[in-house]
């Protein structure tokens, strides 16, 4: 019953905010105007309809929010108008109450505002979905930023969420499609990781993580958690100064180069992915500001680490054959590594899947980026998983996201950038690091401490197996005597042998290693 109120609910939203008009094709309108003609005391069609949608987003709740946020990237498939209208609510969602947020910031350090701050400004500088900020400042003049979870969060998002497992549900046993497409395990997914962005300390720990992870690339700054002022739903970081990176006149006034910036928002998200199997899955124009501090000019400042995607290496490394093989055109490898995967049933032909992938691809390479239009790729690849029922991994859909996010950004920032040509290098030198003499070197350097405990043990292990193979047994003496000699030669030279590896091998590795000194 909860659920059907809820589903009237949006119901009502989408007709009072006239999003028939939107959402539905004309026959489709008429079909409900008679409908909309009841609810004509509350009708709002005299607002834009790009003001009309996002409102109608906030009124929902988070996650039709969040749905917005990502949506407000991809510029090539929305109307301007619309499109800036949702670019709001990445970090415009309305705030709630300043004497609610002191409240809350009291209550998770059991004390008072002034004995925590010497200053806080009780104006939020950013309002979210799922939390707003606030700038303060501490007792040492250290200037921080708080982040304080929205309340009532928790049973808003788990009342959307249950509505989405049972319509989930339905479409596995209502379509054939839809049990392709796993969509109750996608919601599963999309559960999991808006709860995880409502406890905040997670959120400061996949901070600190990221920020060890991306110290040496120098091209993305993430600020520092103040690990005695973080809770569940308070949070005090380092304040980041930059410039949102929507802002895009008054950073080429500051003359930031947007090609750059466009190669070296590529270069972090394939580092994060494929390096560290740890990414910033929420790169919605709100949480990525650019800094023009002098010392850090031009860099990245990331911000809003609830949401993090993991890839496990056998993850990464299908992944990256698959994007080498498009880069490379070879078609035949990507269907190949189609079915070594399971991702397609065993008896599919390896080469009606390769033109199907080739007619669906081929067109779009060698285009800028402006000229290539992402969702028609999406729409003709999902015309062709579902001819050949490919299912659809559910650890990629934040994956998937994240990537349409970066390409939405980069389209912002450069509309002529190549994002094949500068994914590839990054992706063949990152195999070249698994697969060639770096990889293997890594991997024997990761292997020593354990061989280095087991070498020196080997002897007693094999004199114990042995001792216990050639124990005396009733029988002719003689015959034991020669089993005994038999024993002995074979333990000389196994021990023999494996001194000869065990020696051979430490060589080997040192001569590695005084070869990449060299190198």
């Amino acid at each position: 019953m909860r659920q059907l109120l809820r589903l009237a609910a949006i119901a009502f939203v989408v007709l009072r905010y006239g999003l028939d008009e939107l959402l539905l094709s004309s026959s489709g309108q008429r079909r409900v105007r008679r409908l909309g003609r009841l609810l004509s005391f509350g009708r709002r069609l005299d607002a834009p309809r790009g003001e009309r949608l996002r409102e109608a987003l906030v009124r929902l709740g988070p996650i039709f929010v969040k749905f917005g946020q990502v949506l407000s990237t991809r510029r090539d498939l929305l109307p301007v108008d619309v499109a800036d209208e949702l670019a709001k609510l990445q970090d415009d969602v309305p705030p709630f109450p300043a004497e609610q947020a002191v409240a809350l910031v009291e209550a998770a350090f059991q004390r008072p505002l002034h004995e925590v701050f010497a200053s806080f400004e009780r104006e939020p500088v950013a309002s979210a979905s799922i939390a707003q900020v606030h700038f303060a400042v501490l007792a040492d003049g250290r200037e921080v930023a708080v982040k304080v979870l929205r309340p009532g969060m928790l049973a808003a998002i788990d009342a959307d969420l249950a509505l989405l497992h049972d319509v989930a549900g339905w479409v596995e046993r209502r379509s054939a499609d839809g049990r392709r497409l796993k969509p109750r395990e996608v919601v599963a997914e999309f559960d999991k990781y808006l709860h995880d962005e409502l406890d905040l300390v997670r959120e400061a720990a996949n901070a600190a993580q990221l920020r060890r992870n991306m110290a040496g690339l120098n091209l993305v700054l993430v600020p520092e958690m103040l690990w005695d002022l973080c809770t569940p739903g308070v949070i005090v970081m380092e304040r980041m100064k930059g410039v949102p990176i929507g802002q895009v006149d008054r950073l080429r006034e500051a003359g930031v180069d947007f090609k750059k910036l466009a190669r070296d928002g590529v270069t972090i998200f394939f580092t994060q992915v494929f390096r560290d199997g740890f990414f910033h899955a929420d790169m919605h124009p709100g949480n990525i500001q650019v800094s023009l501090e002098p010392a850090t000019f031009g860099r990245y400042v990331a911000l809003d680490f609830g949401i993090i995607g993991t890839l496990t290496q056998v993850d990464k490394d299908y992944l990256a054959q698959n994007f080498i093989a498009f880069f490379r055109r070879d078609y035949k490898r990507v269907a190949e590594l189609h079915l070594e995967s399971g991702w397609v049933p065993a008896g599919t032909r390896v080469d009606e899947l390769e033109g199907a992938i080739r007619a669906c691809c081929e067109p779009f390479f060698d285009r800028p980026l402006k000229e290539i239009s992402l969702g028609q790729v999406l729409l003709r690849l999902f015309q062709t998983s579902r001819r050949f029922n490919v299912e659809i991994q559910p650890q990629l859909v934040l994956l998937q996201k994240t990537l349409l996010n970066v390409e939405g950004l980069g389209r912002q920032l450069d509309p002529d950038l190549d994002l094949w040509s500068t994914a590839k290098p990054f992706l063949e030198r990152w195999m070249e690091e698994q697969i060639g003499w770096r990889g293997l070197l890594e991997r024997f350097k990761d292997e020593a401490p354990r061989y280095a405990r087991l070498l020196p043990e080997l002897p007693r292990l094999l004199h114990d197996a042995l001792a216990a193979r050639a124990a005396p047994v009733a029988g002719d003496r003689d015959a034991l005597l020669r089993g005994l000699l038999l024993e002995q030669r074979r333990t000389t030279r196994l021990l023999t042998a494996v001194s000869c590896t065990a020696l051979g091998f430490l060589l080997g590795l040192l001569s590695m290693l005084v070869w990449q000194r060299l190198g």
